[in-house]
């Protein structure tokens, strides 16, 4: 069950909050509860939170602190910031820190669950976002970063190799597709990709692995044959090599992953 965290140094306001999301919640969400910046931080340490609803004025850790600091963990919950100032600076700060919404004290309950549904959409989104982040290979993101401009043999070899894929192609077979000596071509390759012509095949043809696990039905085995491997025992034992993972075990992270964003 996710989590919903509501920090505020008023009692009264803090309850009233938790109730109000407990009822509309039905158990979706479990909601917690804290009394202090410090507090909120102290929990967040050793659990996760989809949501923060906090007070903006609170002693030793306000409101913008907390949210500037939770900005800096690795999966930081989205955030509603409440406040009895309408205070244009405070709000133009929260915007800044990525504040999804700003309430006003004394709280409308309707107002409220408003919020916290856009949040929770946003936060989705944000889940959406890092998992597809996480599908691309590091390295392969570098080769096509808009800065790197590539040769016009690069060029061609990467949209080859792309086009050949699911085929046996090799370094030789695209230096002849190129009409260039194949030698010269693999340093020049590598000069510019910082990649070998090997690796980079092998780091394309997982990738594409990884999009057709967690985006078709398709079999483990008729995945190695479209990614370009003759046996899925190869197949199996590459995939693992470099994602840390069998194909099945990754499919299977991907769905529960999306489970949970559901």
């Amino acid at each position: 069950m996710k989590n919903i965290l509501v920090v505020d140094d008023e009692p009264r306001t803090r309850e009233g909050i938790r109730k109000t999301l407990e009822m509309w919640s039905s158990g979706r969400y479990r909601i917690e509860i804290a009394a202090s910046g410090g507090e909120a931080l102290s929990w967040l340490e050793s659990h996760e939170a989809s949501l923060l609803v906090t007070d903006i004025r609170m002693p030793e850790i306000n409101g913008l602190e907390l949210v500037e600091r939770i900005g800096r963990m690795p999966h930081p919950p989205v955030v509603i910031i409440i406040s009895g100032h309408s205070d244009f600076e405070y709000a133009r700060t929260a915007l800044k820190f990525g504040v999804v919404d700003y309430l006003l004290k004394p709280l409308d309950k309707t107002k409220l669950v408003q919020a916290v549904e856009t949040a929770l959409q946003r936060e989705q989104l944000n889940d959406k976002i890092e998992r597809m982040q996480k599908l691309v290979d590091p390295k392969l993101l570098e080769t096509v970063r808009e800065e790197k401009v590539y040769s016009p043999q690069v060029q061609k070899a990467l949209l080859y190799i792309d086009e050949h894929l699911a085929e046996s192609v090799s370094l030789r077979e695209t230096a002849e597709h190129l009409h260039m000596n194949a030698s010269y071509f693999s340093v020049h390759f590598k000069e510019q990709t910082g990649l070998t012509f090997s690796d980079y095949v092998t780091r394309r043809r997982v990738q594409r692995a990884k999009e057709l696990l967690t985006g078709t039905r398709l079999s483990i085995a008729e995945v190695a044959e479209h990614a370009g491997y003759q046996t899925p025992k190869y197949f199996v034992k590459v995939f693992r090599d470099l994602e840390g993972v069998s194909p099945g075990q990754y499919r299977q992270q991907w769905l529960d992953q999306d489970a949970k964003i559901q």
